[in-house]
């Protein structure tokens, strides 16, 4: 076997191979005829999957400069060497699979690389010189341990693909909400329990994978019209609004106060849930009464001012202007008279946070474009959590 494998690298030696194949050669340490005098200068490819590497060379760039794409699947790699950081022509880099407890801060250097695969391996975090990456494409960190994200991930301007499967996150760093590139993101299986109200604004983002994450029970509202997947299936929030008769029934009057899922409350509770200043009286939805309690899930309040402030605008003073363009910044306006979504059950205003509920549909003559699939599934938006304990599809 080991004259066979220097054969083949003499080969490669000799004819000047771009590419070198050293998969399934059950390899205990690098070879060291690939380190032999001045080394293979015109290898661009190297695959040694399925191995039993435990580290890397440290003068792995000396001696392959020039190497553009580095496969090591499936091997005992602990330690992601810093001589890593000097291969920098280096554009594909996969690690997956190993037994990776550490990435070094020299990985940063890797300012070529498109390709980073780190997946099925024991890393608890990884250093903050990810984000020094600018041409990083896609990012493979799942099955890890991994408690939270560097936090100069979002300057990866680049990164179009990022995974994060399977790993221990609780929450999702709001700053990736600005990553501009960014079109796919899965993080199914970890502890999610909300996610950033600015997810899925860029109009890059289109696919957004939050699976299996059991304390998660609200969606951002501007996921309305991206592709989700929740519970493994596949589902496209395109807004499905009710008709104007029946969305027309579910306005109360505009003395009514109402709560966050826009059924009608006690007048004890309006007192309650009311504040003055002058001539202007503000009904609060409410939620308010929630805070702190360990049952009900409270809105942001963001969330919960715009749809005080949408009440108040639309139904009690929109005919005596007296919330004019000078009494609101003008984004904050313009939003008042559009917002992202209504609620299916009760045409409630959603601006920041929606709580979806799927509806899985028969077979349907369009479902098999759906990627071949013989049914489809139907998404509901709901604004509260009490709304959508009482929704009913049929009602």
């Amino acid at each position: 076997m080991a004259s066979e494998l220097c054969k083949t690298i003499s080969v490669a030696r000799l004819e000047k191979h771009k590419n070198l194949f050293l998969n399934y050669r059950n390899l205990h340490h690098f070879p060291l005829e690939l380190l032999k005098d001045e080394g293979l200068q015109h290898l661009e490819r190297l695959y040694m999957k399925r191995n039993s590497l435990t580290t890397l060379p440290e003068n792995l760039a000396q001696k392959l400069p020039n190497l553009v794409e580095l496969y090591l699947h499936s091997n005992n790699i602990v330690v992601v060497p810093e001589a890593i950081g000097s291969l920098v022509k280096l554009q594909c880099l996969d690690l997956s699979d190993n037994a990776l407890e550490i990435v070094c801060p020299e990985i940063g250097r890797l300012r070529a690389l498109r390709h980073l695969r780190l997946a099925n391996n024991q890393l608890q975090f990884l250093p903050p010189e990810v984000g020094d990456l600018k041409e990083l494409q896609t990012l493979d960190i799942s099955t890890n341990r991994l408690l939270a994200l560097p936090e100069r991930l979002h300057l990866c301007l680049s990164l179009q693909y990022l995974t994060v499967d399977r790993n221990r996150l609780w929450c999702v760093p709001r700053h990736l909400c600005q990553l501009p590139s960014l079109n796919e993101l899965s993080m199914a299986g970890n502890r999610l329990a909300s996610l950033p109200v600015d997810l899925g604004r860029s109009r890059e983002l289109q696919y957004v994978y939050v699976d299996n994450n059991v304390q998660l029970k609200g969606l951002p509202s501007y996921l309305y019209n991206k592709v989700i997947g929740c519970n493994g299936r596949l589902y496209s929030l395109t807004h499905t609004p009710w008709s104007s008769a029946r969305r027309q029934a579910t306005i109360l009057n505009t003395e009514d106060a109402v709560s966050g899922c826009g059924i009608p409350i006690q007048l004890s509770e309006v007192r309650l849930l009311t504040f003055s200043s002058g001539q202007l009286t503000v009904f609060l939805p409410a939620e308010v009464k929630a805070i702190g309690t360990e049952n009900d899930h409270v809105l942001p309040l963001q969330e919960l001012t715009m749809r005080s402030l949408y009440r108040t605008y639309h139904r009690l003073w929109k005919d005596l202007n007296f919330l004019s363009p000078i009494s609101l910044p003008r984004s904050l306006l313009e939003l008042l008279h559009c917002p992202l979504g209504h609620c299916h059950r009760c045409s409630e205003p959603m601006f920041t946070f929606v709580y979806p509920k799927l509806f899985p549909l028969r077979e349907t003559p369009m479902a098999g474009l759906h990627q071949r699939r013989t049914s489809i599934g139907f998404v509901a938006y709901c604004c509260s959590t009490q709304c959508l304990r009482t929704f009913n599809l049929l009602c």
